[in-house]
């Protein structure tokens, strides 16, 4: 008969994967949806996010939309891992991504708005995303430092807002992974066990 404890061996793996996943957390990079109503677009959204080591996601609603409800089975796996921050007023969120320190970029289709391929996503940077019928609001373009477009050679100019998170990301994971940036642990040792020990217990 067998002396090995699975349990402890089992308890042993979750510690290990939930260890190297949140040392793959990317805190100076942050996503943002604004007035985002479809729950299937913020949930393929946040699994791009989870896979690409995004750690916080804000979600603002500040004209009349109501927060639209995440299913389980579609988000509830992603959602666990991504904090999901709430806004009902757009300066609000702005004015404490500036006091952070993020750089804050929508996407918008200008004539000054940068290739995705010519921005830096090594620096501290928030992504805004619009919604599925009119892309980002004129008070976030206001607000917000600079627009970035993904370009695009076909008939149809647009991209379902989850796709253009996932092409984002993955170009901002290509930029990250190349400087180092998954490499290490990117937070200090008091908030990475305080964040390890959160986790642990989800």
């Amino acid at each position: 008969m067998s002396n090995i404890d699975y349990t402890e061996i089992r308890t042993k793996e979750r510690v290990e994967k939930v260890e190297r996943v949140l040392s793959n957390r990317q805190p100076d990079l942050k996503v943002v949806m604004e007035n985002v109503h479809d729950p299937h677009n913020i949930s393929a959204a946040l699994r791009s996010c989870d896979a690409t080591g995004i750690l916080d996601v804000d979600l603002i609603y500040h004209t009349g939309q109501t927060k639209p409800k995440l299913g389980k089975q579609s988000s509830a796996s992603a959602k666990k891992w991504v904090n999901c921050n709430y806004y009902n007023d757009l300066q609000d969120c702005f004015t404490n991504l500036k006091k952070d320190g993020f750089t804050i970029f929508t996407t918008h289709l200008a004539t000054d708005s940068v290739d995705l391929y010519e921005m830096d996503f090594t620096q501290k940077i928030a992504l805004v995303f619009g919604n599925e019928h009119e892309g980002v609001t004129e008070k976030a373009l206001s607000l917000s430092d600079g627009n970035f477009i993904i370009p695009q050679v076909g008939m149809i100019q647009s991209l379902n807002i989850s796709v253009s998170v996932a092409v984002t990301l993955y170009e901002a994971y290509r930029q990250r992974y190349l400087k180092g940036f998954y490499n290490n642990s990117r937070f200090d040792k008091t908030e990475h066990n305080n964040k390890l020990n959160e986790w642990l217990s989800k």
